[in-house]
């Protein structure tokens, strides 16, 4: 099969195709249209990234749903928001002859929004497993007439953890008439399980190790150190022609960094991130689509699902540990047969990375020469010379030029006249810079660096210091003659007032506290409430005096402090026989 008109396609798809401009066949899509576009049957496709998996399983799915039915017949799940949008964007032009409609189903959209769109009468719905599911609980998603299932970056989609939603979903479909096309870069042992539980006499088309990764990309690793990353970077933007690309992190906190890094030497950046919401993750892939930004920096969650066409680059500051990791991510550049570059940051902890990739690869991985200063300064200054060579207007510049400015040319050679312009145009490039450090970058940031290669330093630290610390409580070893350990004293602790006052302090004789001596009630001054007339409380009797006392107990209160004031002592049974007059209450 040469061309995808040797496939017997529909002429709506075929004319699609034509439009997109299609014309051979990737090696995948060679091998898997003809046998998803025979007999129904459950598939297996493992290729790499960018070799037109989604052509391979759409073009399919898209002949063989009936376009007059107005129920969902299609299902795609994919791992992250961004591929589940491209994709659904790719069945949309290759469907758009056909009148075949397929809608993206994401987390952090409006749910009703998505909603409206299934009862709208979507053919094919494109999915992350989270959100299908959120609708398969509201009923908003209804299974009953799927023919095709479609798991796009299985092996994705289990290492983030979707491996339950994925079973739901499968378990909640009708499987009598269903067919589930499964498609990943790699076959784990995760994804064979879920193959060997719901797929049944699946057929298979599998790539060897050699074409996991394109024969288009270039891979170069650059040594250096983790201080050193920040510069070397810029250097090698500096170096390549019209950088367009991709630069992968380890965390999000490592991309705020390097994009706050890159934008202070001037740079078009900006970062996608988990933490960033749908919206902004919309606009910041606008922008770098339309060019607006020529470097994103991003985190491995973003490596699945952004299909950019013409990236030149894809740098890895820190190299990763996995090689599914490491093929999704340079996956994105060298995307259907063109060239692209895939460079690695690595250091000396991270060294043997580079064989074992190459090993399960089967590829070269070539060091590449840290670009120097004067490297730069000349590609730089031969980029110019065409520009300055075409100039036209400048002898309006010259009739400006007043007698001051010609004082001062007519003395230097024409090379430092041009020196002087390139250095007035590049001041970084020829300039002596200190070596830059993220702490003068971005205060209070955490450094530039990948820390990962210095947990096992970290480690040890703390094992020396631990050790050390209770090297005192242990027993002596038979051949170690520790001395008997010295208790520290330190000199006795004087008192404030013995030590001698300062210079600059004059300090009164020190004065005893005593508290004054406890004065009787009846020595003290009267107070002003003593003075006071009775108050005239209304329902008092004549004279406004106050009304009986009600309570019994403060009746003997009061009766036993007359008694106190005039001398005399008086007990219980004396108060029982002469209690106030006007008492309600009875003895008991």
């Amino acid at each position: 099969m040469n061309t995808f008109d040797d496939l017997g396609l529909s002429p709506e798809i075929l004319r699609a195709v034509h439009e997109l401009g299609y014309e051979k066949p990737s090696a995948i899509q060679a091998e898997t249209l003809p046998i998803l576009l025979g007999p129904p049957s459950d598939f297996i496709g493992i290729a790499a990234t960018g070799t037109g998996k989604t052509a391979a399983f759409g073009i399919p799915m898209l002949e063989k749903i009936d376009a007059t039915k107005k129920s969902v017949q299609g299902l795609i799940m994919c791992p992250t928001r961004e591929l589940a949008l491209q994709v659904c964007g790719q069945i949309n032009l290759l469907g758009k002859f056909r009148g075949i409609k397929a809608i993206p189903v994401y987390g952090g959209a409006s749910l009703m929004d998505q909603a409206r769109g299934l009862r709208n009468g979507a053919q094919i719905v494109v999915g992350t497993p989270g959100r299908l599911i959120d609708h398969l609980e509201r009923t908003t998603l209804k299974l009953q007439d799927v023919q095709m299932i479609v798991l796009d970056e299985a092996d994705e989609m289990i290492s983030m953890g979707f491996k339950e939603d994925l079973e739901t979903i499968l378990q909640a479909s009708p499987r009598e008439k269903s067919q589930i096309w499964l498609f990943s870069a790699t076959m784990d042992r995760e994804v064979s399980r879920v193959a060997d539980t719901y797929l049944r006499n699946a057929k298979q088309v599998k790539s060897n190790r050699n074409e996991m990764l394109s024969t288009t990309v270039e891979q170069i690793f650059y040594p250096t150190r983790e201080g050193d990353k920040p510069e070397i970077l810029v250097k090698i933007i500096e170096m390549a022609e019209k950088f367009y690309g991709l630069i992968f992190c380890q965390t999000k906190a490592l991309v705020v960094d390097l994009t706050h890094y890159l934008n202070s030497r001037g740079y078009r950046v900006d970062c996608l991130h988990g933490d960033k919401t749908q919206s902004d993750r919309e606009r910041t892939m606008q922008s770098f689509r339309d060019r607006k930004v020529s470097i994103l920096i991003c985190t491995d969650v973003a490596s699945r699902g952004l299909d950019v066409k013409d990236i030149t680059h894809v740098i890895n500051y820190s190299i990763p540990r996995e090689l599914d990791v490491y093929i999704h991510r340079i996956g994105r550049t060298a995307r259907v047969g063109k060239a692209g570059v895939a460079i690695s940051l690595v250091t000396p902890s991270h060294r043997n990375l580079v064989g074992r990739i190459e090993n399960m690869t089967k590829s070269k991985i070539k060091e590449g020469k840290i670009p120097t200063r004067k490297d730069i300064g000349s590609k730089k200054v031969a980029k110019i010379l065409p520009a300055f060579q075409a100039q036209t207007f400048f002898a309006r510049a010259v009739e400006h030029l007043g007698d001051d400015w010609k004082a001062v040319i007519g003395s230097m050679p024409v090379e430092e006249v041009v020196g002087r312009f390139l250095t007035l145009m590049s001041p970084e490039v020829f300039k002596d810079q200190e070596k830059l450090k993220m702490l003068q970058q971005s205060p209070g940031r955490p450094e530039l660096a990948d820390r990962s290669g210095s947990d096992k330093r970290d480690r040890n630290r703390d094992r020396d210091r631990d050790r050390d610390r209770n090297r005192d409580e242990r027993a002596p070893r038979r051949d170690e003659h520790r001395p008997p350990r010295r208790e520290f004293s330190g000199p006795p602790r004087r008192d404030r007032d013995d030590r001698a006052p300062r210079r600059d302090e004059h300090r009164p004789p020190r004065r005893e506290f005593s508290s004054p001596p406890a004065r009787d009630r009846d020595d003290r001054a009267p107070r002003r409430s003593d003075e006071a007339p009775p108050r005239r409380i209304a329902g008092a009797g004549v004279g406004g005096e106050r009304p009986p006392i009600r309570s019994q107990k403060n009746d003997q209160k009061n009766y036993q402090r007359r008694d106190e004031r005039s001398g005399e002592r008086r007990d219980n049974q004396h108060w029982k026989k002469n209690k106030p007059a006007g008492s309600h209450r009875t003895d008991r």
